[in-house]
């Protein structure tokens, strides 16, 4: 179970280096490093996918201790051509991680990911676990059907019918069986009005599910939702290129590596169950239930624990 009491985020640092990584393929990839340049080394893997970085991910390491490094995955964020699914799959993604390691002259590092980023931290810390230290995951999202089916196939839906209905609504009646499928079709339709428009769609539904106030999520701007949301059904469209529970029939290969796994009592989108299985006979993985809490890493005691998590790592609590 997770600790008790309040441990508050770090006052916002701005960084000491950004750059633009070509990959040589027509993605850009935007990079950046903060804290300090000595320190032990974290890199931040944001969700979504498609989400970006933010300067807010930089609050939970202590800048004294931690070597921060945080990019935009590909098509998002300040990486460009934003939006883009060209050349975008998750054995891409291990490989921006490659190319940002050997530009920055990083040594093996921790991996910090919440929901698509713990993902990412997984398939990554198993193609590279020499790479890897340790890994800080949060809201465990696998990538298997099941759990694609839970949100896009009507179970989270049973909890919030009024927002499930207004997610069916713009797709007609004969779609609904696939809406992913369906979204789909018209993320990707190529009429930018009509993509923005089902795009906003797409994510109002994560939004409004991701706290555990759930319903009172925020709009988001056009353009990051056109990519947000192309972004992610791109990747959930295709399995999230990994093979059907990848992720747990390959955890042997990174048993070795103690893992921290937070994860909401109350997470609508990605429910406890996926962080159990993960951690179930893994002897270094600690499972920590964070109560009365949902999935957003802006929920209280989620950043609270992951500030915890972290200050205990760098050997401060």
């Amino acid at each position: 179970m997770a600790g008790s009491g309040t441990a508050r985020l770090f006052p916002p640092i701005e960084p000491f280096d950004r750059r633009i990584i070509d990959r040589g393929d027509g993605h850009m990839i935007y990079a950046e490093q903060c804290g300090n340049p000595d320190g032990r080394p974290v890199i931040v893997l944001h969700g979504g996918p498609g989400g970006g970085c933010s300067p807010v991910m930089r609050r939970f390491f202590d800048p004294g201790h931690w070597r921060v490094v945080l990019f935009d995955q590909r098509g998002c964020g300040r990486s460009t051509p934003h939006a883009s699914v060209q050349a975008n799959t998750t054995a891409h993604l291990i490989g921006d991680i490659d190319a940002i390691r050997a530009a920055m002259d990083l040594p093996p590092a921790v991996l910090f990911g919440g929901s698509w980023g713990a993902t990412l931290a997984l398939a990554c810390a198993q193609a590279r676990p020499d790479a890897v230290t340790a890994l800080v995951l949060r809201g465990v999202f696998l990538g298997r059907r099941s759990e694609l089916d839970w949100f896009y196939g009507g179970g989270a839906g049973r909890f919030w019918p009024d927002l499930w209905a207004r997610f069916q609504a713009p797709i007609p009646p004969e779609e609904r069986g696939d809406l992913i499928a369906a979204y789909h079709r018209r993320l990707f339709s190529g009429d930018r009005a009509e993509e923005t428009r089902f795009a906003l769609s797409w994510m109002a539904w994560e939004n409004a599910l991701a706290g555990l106030d759930s319903g009172a999520g925020g709009h988001a701007p056009p353009d990051y939702a056109h990519a947000f949301s192309r972004l992610e059904n791109h990747y959930f469209a295709n399995a999230c290129f990994l093979d059907e529970g990848q992720l747990l029939r390959d955890r042997h290969r990174i048993e070795h590596i103690p893992a921290v796994i937070v994860q909401g009592r109350y997470d609508m989108v990605c429910p406890p169950i996926s962080a159990h299985e993960l951690a179930q006979g893994w002897a270094r993985s600690d499972l920590r239930i964070v109560p009365a809490s949902g999935h957003a890493l802006s929920e209280p005691r989620i950043a609270s624990e992951l500030v915890r998590v972290m200050q205990t790592m760098a050997g401060i609590d």
